[in-house]
């Protein structure tokens, strides 16, 4: 191994301990609401859980990556409490897990409203090709939980339309579905939309001069890099509602540690990254625990357009559901409406 690669690989795995001390750490935010972000560390709706989610009954609701771990849970608690569910995810291998998730929905839940919705965020045709077969449909969509994400490939991967692909399938590709929703949502009389941070967002920036990774492409970074982003997407679209009068309640939220298949499917089981994950695994929320934040945000009466909810235990690792603290990378407004200009610009999506 040369100087150079050494020394590239030593970052990497600095980087990668890193984003492990923030993933046990669970750092996250709190958030926007008619502008500037608050600060604060506040139990909410403490001990609340799925049970105390209202009737769903009539309420139609869209969970991205709803196929395994916590977007599965989102969709069976969802189904549980009456709502109509679309679960979108992508062809192949996926799709086939998005059939078998609706079979074990359903031997739960007889009489769960389920339907599963081909979606591949890393491709912009196809995440057009879900909101024109939705809009056409003509009917209402009360809540989008915007849930998929990928964490960390090891090799920088493109995307069909050139982008970074964790750029492309956490921040970008739900950017643009929830753009080109807006139409059905706007038809609810409470459209929500509540979009799945991580706890990385604490160590991440927006780098501008290279949001695509092409001159330096470090997973971890680059991952932070995405959640950050779809933070700083929730803040603006709160800001934007409230602006343009759209009525929708733009909620974000974040697991905690939740034990789900995000680190095998990203850096791998064998990865420094996930020995060191896998150490304290047994005390981590689980999926179901993990999806409790994003249900309060799509369900509960209390849940406020601009806040970001999260376990509120011990560096926010786990525990009961509040408030979470907002890293003072999302707290600018102008880099929130900066980063959204190109947002639009690379998905050629326009809001309103």
């Amino acid at each position: 191994m040369n100087k150079k690669s050494a020394v590239g690989l030593g970052h990497t795995r600095r980087d990668a301990l890193k984003l492990f001390g923030m993933v046990s750490g669970g750092l996250a935010l709190h958030g926007v609401l008619g502008g500037v972000p608050t600060f604060a560390w506040a139990s909410t709706a403490p001990g609340w859980q799925a049970s105390d989610m209202p009737s769903l009954i009539g309420k139609r609701m869209l969970v991205t990556g709803g196929s395994s771990g916590m977007g599965f849970e989102d969709a069976l608690a969802l189904s549980r409490a009456g709502a109509q569910v679309i679960i979108a995810a992508r062809n192949g291998q996926r799709g086939v897990e998005s059939i078998e998730s609706i079979e074990r929905i359903r031997a739960q839940v007889p009489d769960a409203r389920l339907r599963f919705e081909q979606l591949d965020l890393a491709d912009l045709s196809s995440v057009r090709s879900l909101a024109q077969r939705l809009n056409a449909e003509g009917e209402v969509l009360d809540v989008l939980i915007n849930n998929a994400a990928i964490m960390a490939p090891p090799q920088r991967g493109v995307s069909r339309d050139g982008f970074e692909m964790q750029l492309a399938t956490n921040f970008l590709g739900h950017f643009a579905l929830t753009g080109l929703l807006l139409p059905s949502l706007r038809k609810s009389s409470d459209p929500r939309v509540v979009t799945l941070a991580s706890i990385a967002v604490n160590r991440g920036s927006i780098n501008f001069d290279d949001l695509q990774s092409q001159s330096n492409y470090n997973p971890y970074v680059a991952y932070a890099q995405s959640k950050l982003a779809c933070l700083m997407m929730a803040f603006e679209l709160q800001r934007r509602s409230l602006a343009n009068d759209w009525g929708i309640r733009s909620v974000a939220a974040h697991p905690g540690v939740a034990v789900t298949e995000l680190v095998e499917r990203g850096p791998g089981l064998e990865s420094e990254f996930a020995q060191q994950w896998a150490k304290d695994r047994d005390v981590y929320h689980s999926a179901a625990q993990g999806a409790l934040s994003s249900l309060f945000a799509a369900t509960a009466a209390e849940a406020e357009g601009g806040r970001y909810y999260g376990p509120t235990g011990e560096e926010e690792k786990r525990g009961p559901l509040g408030l979470a603290k907002v890293p003072e990378a999302a707290t600018d407004a102008d880099d929130g409406a900066r980063l959204w200009s190109v947002a639009e610009r690379l998905t050629s999506v326009r809001y309103g």
